[in-house]
């Protein structure tokens, strides 16, 4: 045995050794293996012994006495908190079963957690066009990397969940998957890939698991079966979620940006009163969009078909206007639309499409046509009704980061949001949601919301400095941060750079910047208007604003400042990145390698939070 480390304090204090003294001498040997397994349980899993007591039901099965279990290992990245729901699911079935378990997010999975994994189930989405969620990047940079463990001996199961309208559908679960076997770990299951209407078929991926692990062939561990207490308290499950989402009556509904501006932005308020609801700066704001009037009767003339065409959705029948309105996403063009249009239409031309080697070419085809434009130049005589929705998927809902703090206006919530239009084919066309947002005054109307937490972007302690970057409508938790700020009365400095197109117009809530900066709620403010340049300047972006305060935005990290980024992920995520890369390089003394590794300690330790889109 090797040499043992000297401890220079007591495991546990005499009060705590007296307690576990006399608890072992009340239970029996099959209630100490229990308690056994159950401490080494919340050990792995970091959690909190909670709730009322449990009655448990402690039967050994014949021939498995002293069967030690194998710890299941459950870890997601997530990046709207769809994948972490998946997770927790599986969690509670493992749990009902008695599995040793622990449940990681891979933002905060450490290499000794993952080198201790016996059965690895992995939940993890895919983020723009192949690429991990934010939150798992470093995770994903360090399995992939040279310093990942040898996983041999580790069974592993991999649900991706993605949107099969992107090229590299469910990428980030593929690489896993490629890379856990690349280790020596071996399949429990072939990986499952979900389009966006995933829940049915994570629900069967976690039939499959539960059977799989059941029928494990080593000894089985010891039975546990769990059981609430007769005396528990029943919890009462919320009124409102993302499940059964709050109607919201719309309290404001006004244009934000200025005239003469090249888009419209809108601040849109809620009321939250009776809801329930509760929600934290950082959080979005989960909402239930309806598709627009105009292009689902544009869609039943080109189909030839009657509004009150019956059709089934899930088990329900109800008329097809409303399954256009309300339930079906009749804009994307899919893989699946693909494949169900090309065999309805007889087309050679869309069944090439469907095939994987034309992958790329399905991608930019799907970029540039929608449903109707398809419909107009595929049409298909004596269409079915059934069959056109069988071709389209399920509406999806949006998240939207909330731009208030609950401490400031109690029962309300607030969003910014860019009403998305433009022309294709020579027509116009309007974003889904913000479309749907835009056309609400308040006039009493009311729309299905609920809140999606986001635990990676929120604020820090009340005396901890932080830096916010945002652009355009990405400044929206920024304005709820400083709400709850002034509303907590923190001590922390406060620093942000923002960014738009024109100072006259796009200058978002600039009167309430300049009210903080005043009252000193708001430390620094620098903003860059790229469209404002003089004298044949070049356009400035917030990106050249974070050079040119590059030494003291060192030393804000140095004195530990948080750094929060919010804006569009193609150009203005990877510029600002770079930049401040290049910052550290620049008055950390570093090389290129040292200061990509300096900014990826600030995300391990969660000081570098993106929220980015």
């Amino acid at each position: 045995m090797g040499k043992l480390e000297a401890v220079t304090e007591p495991v546990l204090s005499d009060a705590q050794w007296s307690a576990v003294r006399a608890l072992a001498d009340s239970l029996s040997p099959a209630q100490l293996r229990w308690l056994g397994g159950f401490f080494l349980g919340v050990a792995h899993g970091r959690g909190s012994v909670v709730g009322a007591p449990l009655a448990v039901d402690l039967a050994m099965p014949e021939g498995q006495a002293g069967a030690e279990a194998r710890r299941v290992t459950l870890l997601y990245g997530t990046e709207t908190g769809n994948s972490a729901a998946v997770a927790q699911a599986l969690a509670d079935r493992l749990g009902e079963q008695g599995h040793v378990l622990s449940l990681l997010d891979m933002a905060d999975c450490k290499p000794r957690q993952l080198g201790e994994a016996q059965d690895l189930l992995v939940v993890t989405s895919t983020y723009g066009d192949g690429d991990p969620p934010q939150p798992a990047a470093t995770f994903f940079e360090f399995i992939e990397g040279r310093k990942a463990p040898r996983l041999d001996g580790v069974r592993y199961a991999v649900l991706a969940l993605g949107d099969s309208t992107y090229e590299h559908f469910c990428a980030a679960g593929r690489r896993l998957d490629e890379r856990l076997q690349a280790l020596g770990a071996q399949r429990l299951l072939p990986r499952v890939d979900c389009d966006v209407d995933y829940e049915e078929a994570a629900a069967a991926w976690q039939e499959d698991i539960l059977q799989c692990l059941a029928a494990r062939t080593e000894p089985a561990p010891a039975q546990i079966i769990v059981a609430e207490a007769a005396t528990a308290p029943a919890t009462a499950a919320p009124a409102y979620g993302k499940q059964h989402p709050f109607p919201a009556p719309v309290i404001d509904n006004r244009v934000l940006s200025g005239r003469g501006s090249t888009k419209e932005v809108r601040h849109i308020e809620f009321s939250l009163e009776g809801s329930g609801l509760s929600y934290e700066p950082g959080d979005a704001l989960g909402l239930v969009p309806q598709n627009d009037p105009l292009l689902v009767r544009t869609l039943l003339d080109l189909s030839g078909l009657p509004d009150d065409a019956s059709v089934e959705l899930k088990g329900a029948s109800m008329p097809l206007a409303q399954a256009l309105a309300s339930e079906l996403d009749i804009v994307s063009v899919t893989p699946r639309f693909l494949e169900q249009w090309a065999q309805l239409s007889g087309d050679r031309a869309l069944h090439q499409l469907g095939l994987a080697k034309y992958a790329s070419e399905r991608t930019a085809f799907a970029r540039g046509q929608h449903i109707r434009d398809v419909l107009h130049s595929h049409p298909v005589p004596g269409l079915d009704a059934q069959s056109l929705v069988a071709a389209l998927r399920p509406l999806q809902r949006r998240l939207y980061s909330i731009a208030s703090s609950a401490l400031a206006v109690p029962d309300e919530v607030h969003l910014t949001l860019a009403r998305v239009r433009y022309e294709l084919h020579g027509l116009p066309r309007s974003g889904v949601a913000s479309g749907y947002l835009a056309a609400f005054g308040r006039d009493g109307a009311t729309v299905p919301v609920y809140v999606q937490p986001a635990r990676h972007f929120r604020l820090p302690a009340d005396d901890a400095p932080i830096v916010m970057i945002g652009a355009g409508t990405g400044v929206a938790p920024y304005r709820a941060f400083l709400q709850e700020r002034e509303a907590r009365g923190a001590t922390g400095r406060s620093w942000l750079f923002f960014g738009d197109r024109q100072f006259r117009t796009d200058f978002l809530y600039q009167t309430e910047w300049q009210a903080w900066l005043k009252d000193g709620v708001l430390s620094r403010m620098d903003v860059a208007f790229s469209r404002d340049a003089l004298d044949g300047a070049g356009k400035t972006y917030v990106w050249h604003r974070l050079l040119e305060r590059s030494h003291e935005l060192y030393a804000w990290l140095e004195e530990g400042a948080h750094i929060y980024l919010c804006g569009d992920a193609e150009r203005m995520a990877p510029d600002v990145h770079r930049t401040l890369a290049e910052i550290v390089m620049q008055h950390g003394g570093r090389d290129r390698e040292a200061a990509h590794e300096y900014l990826r300690n600030l995300q391990v330790d969660h000081r570098y939070h993106c929220d980015v889109y």
